[in-house]
């Protein structure tokens, strides 16, 4: 029996067109791939673009990063340009990717401001335009637009053959603009990069705005909180310094507080108080209590334990679920001398005493409940004496806690530190305490010192 050929059956014909449809499944399958890995690629991006601008509200920093992030899986090159306040547009980030590590490149800084009828890119993007996809043969010569100058200068120094310009819009307003730039005309820049410019610009527009709104808003609590607090300059016996820093790691106002004043027959009440919480609710509290502790302390001349009592039942009575911290003392004596401190304490960290030799203890005597605790519980009164030339120091809890860290660690710093400076003038005794003891708080800081006249 002859075994049929495969010509005569009409298979041989076949097998091209087979093989033919194999290599087009396979490039097919590979198409879809490649433009699923793009896909892949591009998401990645923004998702470390958002992680970069999330880490820090250091806006320069953020976006040195987000830079180094589009140079890294994007373009050859990035610029960022930002709008001030006050119209003045800067340059502030520059990163290439033959720049090597990153620094402060000389291609940053200020640029000329864009007049209304500049035409290149860049003020076109300022003015609302864009993204705007460039060609090498769309860049205008320098002479054509002044403002245009410096980033053609970019342009030309970085051999660019393609680029991409976009706003970044927050909201209706337009705060500077991003540029992402290829070199090599064999992989240019096209519309599809467009796109995910003009969202990359988005999400950095955002940080910048809400970075910015963060900073505005960090300064009018600060101005807030510090509106409440009295002035202690000028002259005095004994001489008295106070520091307020507030929390870095919220832009709420808060409720730490110090106060000193002259009371009848010459003493001088010396308080530090502190109001549960970061609130609005927090600051009207402080505000409340400080107020009054004044009216209180000047209306009667009772004992310290006495006083925070009345302040203890006003402040039950007003604000029965707020809970507060507070010293109260009141410094008896001469010119001459000598002096002594008449205090109690609601549930507030010790008052620390330093003589002019160095040596230090904390005041534990009148110590009782918090304010808001137990409004009907008596109050004890303590008192001490304080040597010439010696320093009391009333702190809020700021200045010694710190998270994951015993109470008594930060108390056994705080006498160090005070040890230290001991016989510095009472200004820089306060700042070396908060340099070294409040650079890593995440809390507001109070603090009021006293020196003793030598």
């Amino acid at each position: 029996m002859r075994v049929p050929s495969l010509a005569a059956t009409g298979r041989a014909g076949s097998l091209p067109y087979e093989r033919g449809e194999a290599e087009t499944v396979e490039g097919d399958a590979y198409d879809i791939d490649a433009v699923l890995q793009q896909a892949l690629d591009r998401l990645a991006l923004l998702a470390d673009v958002g992680a970069a601008l999330a880490a820090t509200l250091d806006v320069r920093e953020a976006l040195r990063r987000v830079s180094r992030l589009v140079v890294h899986q994007l373009g050859d090159w990035c610029a960022i340009d930002l709008l001030d306040s006050d119209g003045t547009l800067e340059r502030v980030a520059v990163t290439h990717r033959d720049a090597g590590p990153p620094t402060a490149s000389p291609l940053e800084g200020t640029l000329p401001v864009p007049a209304d009828v500049a035409s290149g890119p860049v003020a076109r993007v300022l003015r609302g335009a864009g993204p705007l996809l460039l060609r090498r043969g769309d860049f205008p010569p320098a002479h054509a637009d002044p403002f245009h100058a410096r980033p053609l200068e970019l342009f030309r120094q970085l051999d660019t053959d393609t680029a991409i310009v976009a706003p970044l819009r927050a909201r209706p307003d337009i705060l500077g603009a991003i540029t992402i730039g290829r070199t090599s005309d064999e992989r240019p820049l096209t519309d599809a990069d467009s796109a995910l410019v003009e969202d990359l610009a988005r999400r950095v527009a955002l940080a910048v705005d809400n970075a910015r709104l963060y900073r505005e808003t960090s300064r009018i609590a600060e101005r807030l909180q510090r509106s409440l607090l009295p002035n202690l300059t000028g002259p005095g016996t004994p001489q008295r310094a106070a520091r307020y820093t507030p929390s870095q790691a919220t832009a709420e106002v808060g409720g730490d507080w110090y106060d000193s004043f002259p009371l009848p027959h010459g003493n001088i009440a010396m308080i530090i108080g502190d109001v549960a919480g970061h609130d609005l609710r927090a600051t009207v509290t402080m505000g409340q209590l400080r107020n009054m502790l004044r009216g209180i302390a000047l209306d009667r001349e009772e004992p310290p334990g006495h006083i925070l009592n009345r302040l203890d039942v006003a402040h039950h009575q007003l604000y029965p679920d707020v809970t507060a911290t507070c010293v109260y003392g009141v410094l008896k004596g001469g010119d001459d001398g000598p002096w002594e401190l008449h205090y109690s304490n609601a549930g507030h960290p010790p008052p620390l005493l330093v003589t002019h030799d160095g040596d230090t203890h904390f005041l534990e005597e009148g110590h009782g409940p918090l304010l808001g605790a137990l409004p009907d519980l008596p109050r004890d009164s303590g008192r001490c004496a304080l040597p010439p030339g010696s320093t009391l120091v009333l702190y809020t809890d700021g200045l010694i806690e710190r998270r994951g860290e015993p109470v008594h660690r930060g108390m056994t710093r705080l006498r160090q530190q005070a040890a230290a400076v001991a016989r510095t003038p009472l200004e820089e005794f306060c700042d070396e305490l908060l340099t070294g003891l409040a650079s890593q708080t995440t809390d507001d800081v109070a603090v009021l010192a006293t020196r003793m006249p030598a």
